[in-house]
């Protein structure tokens, strides 16, 4: 008995103990209703309408939801009652939708710039419902960003925040209209920051958790503080819809593209005039590295910025500007992010040895032309390190504007080349920061090359790029 009263007295102390825990465990959470309450005026809808000829520039993002798209997810939920389509005798008009912000008082709107590609009316709907057709200030498809202007004063507008102070685990919170469903609140926490996507090489995305769907595009996305630090821009999916992969754009970069719209209708950005690679595990073995950090240049591009600098091929760009550079691909944000025309330093590993160099910053051109190179099979060959080497004939020289040094891999047999990711026509211009004229001088080098020691090859590949590979000695 005395068993029995102390086991149900154990149950209620347990029960009581889990309770509180719950209870602990909710109070904790944070309580968005005041942030939304504050913010709610300043988030708008936008739609567009584009004429046949620009259709097929829409629906290019997953977050743009055309009408035909609206109301089939509707149907599954209303039936075909009252979506009706007055213009459904009118085929050479489509429509889509997406969100944006209320960046200032006086009628600047926030959107995306693939929200309103090849529109030909944009119309702003406001949170008291009041609609009106925007003017385009301008639209930057490198950052995704487009400021518009509807001819309103006195709006409510969002606090701009320091998207620099975020932190990986950060509570975050979106709202937008997914799906055309106005003003509708969804919440998450970072996931990632400095977060590289594939063509997207001047945003390091912030990725989140916050559930992210078609409509979304546009919308800001606001730390608990009720600032924005984002703007809600792409969502990888296979579906469609959600998955937990969503990417804004920092506010920092985005605030830097609307006050450059805003003044000039157009963006600036900083160039180097390089070609950049990841400085792998074992590329910063055979640089003498304890481990791999930084931008490796692999090609300066003739006549550009760097080309007129104390940059050389083989350098490795630690710090720009003061800003440390752990991988490559956080260079190309920092760079075009910097004021053209403005003097920095760049922090470099050169040898071994760490070097300042001084560099004016110019502006990136909008298109580089670029020089597709095609090699042909040489008779004379010979094999070195898992794969068939050659000389360049002067014929190939002249052709691919090679003056002095080179040797073309013909042909890979095995490791180590093939695990170095070499290929085939690759043109190898260095071994180890020594200059290669002929395949009997880069045979002498390997010869002279401690077993299972690294070294660095500077390869020329298609379409004029350069890039070092590490391949490990036999």
């Amino acid at each position: 008995m005395q068993n029995i009263k102390r086991y149900i007295l154990n149950i209620i102390l347990f029960t009581i103990l889990l309770t509180n825990l719950s209870h602990a465990d909710s109070s904790n959470l944070p309580d968005f209703t005041k942030l939304v309450e504050d913010n709610n005026a300043s988030i708008v809808n936008i739609s567009t309408i584009r004429s046949s000829k620009n259709s097929n520039i829409a629906n290019t993002n997953p977050q743009e939801m055309p009408n035909e798209e609206m109301k089939e997810f509707l149907k599954k939920f209303f039936g075909d009652k009252g979506l009706e389509n007055p213009e459904k005798n009118s085929p050479r008009k489509s429509h889509a939708t997406g969100s944006g912000f209320v960046f200032s008082s006086d009628g600047y709107i926030v959107t995306n710039h693939h929200v309103i590609a090849g529109a030909d009316q944009i119309i702003v709907k406001l949170n008291d419902k009041r609609e009106m057709e925007a003017e385009l200030i301008g639209s930057d498809p490198t950052s995704d960003i487009a400021l518009l202007k509807i001819k309103v004063n006195n709006l409510k507008s969002v606090k701009i925040g320091n998207s620099e102070n975020l932190k990986v685990g950060q509570w975050v919170l979106a709202i937008g209209s997914p799906f055309g469903f106005e003003s509708t609140v969804t919440a998450g926490i970072v996931s990632a920051i400095g977060r590289s996507l594939p063509n997207d090489n001047y945003v390091p995305f912030i990725q989140t958790d916050v559930a992210i769907n078609p409509g979304n595009s546009g919308g800001p996305l606001f730390n608990l503080n009720g600032e924005v630090v984002g703007i809600n821009a792409q969502i990888f999916t296979r579906s469609g819809g959600f998955m937990g992969l969503s990417f804004a754009i920092p506010m920092n970069v985005a605030n830097n593209v609307i006050q450059q719209l805003k003044k000039s209708g157009k963006v600036s950005r900083g160039w180097l005039g390089v070609y950049i690679q990841e400085v792998t595990n074992n590329l910063a073995k055979s640089f003498g590295m304890k481990k791999p950090s930084g931008a490796l240049i692999s090609k300066i591009i003739p006549d550009g910025p760097a080309s007129k600098s104390d940059l050389k091929v083989g350098d490795i760009i630690l710090k720009f500007n003061g800003k440390k550079i752990n991988t490559s691909s956080s260079l190309p944000p920092i760079v075009g992010n910097t004021e053209v025309g403005k003097n920095v330093k760049i922090e470099i590993l050169r040898n071994g040895k760490k070097k300042f160099i001084k560099f004016k910053v110019q502006e990136l051109p909008s298109r580089k032309s670029a020089t597709i190179i095609k090699a042909e099979d040489k008779l004379k060959t010979k094999k070195i390190l898992g794969m068939s080497v050659s000389n360049l004939s002067n014929e190939e020289r002249e052709k691919f504007g090679i003056k002095k040094y080179g040797v073309i891999v013909q042909n890979i047999s095995g490791d180590p080349a093939q695990e170095a990711g070499l290929l085939k026509n690759d043109i190898i211009y260095q071994i180890s920061g020594k200059n290669i004229q002929n395949i009997e001088q880069l045979s002498r080098i390997v010869k002279s090359m401690k077993k299972g020691d690294f070294a660095s090859l500077l390869v020329r590949r298609s379409q004029n790029n350069s890039l070092y590979l590490a391949i490990q000695i036999e």
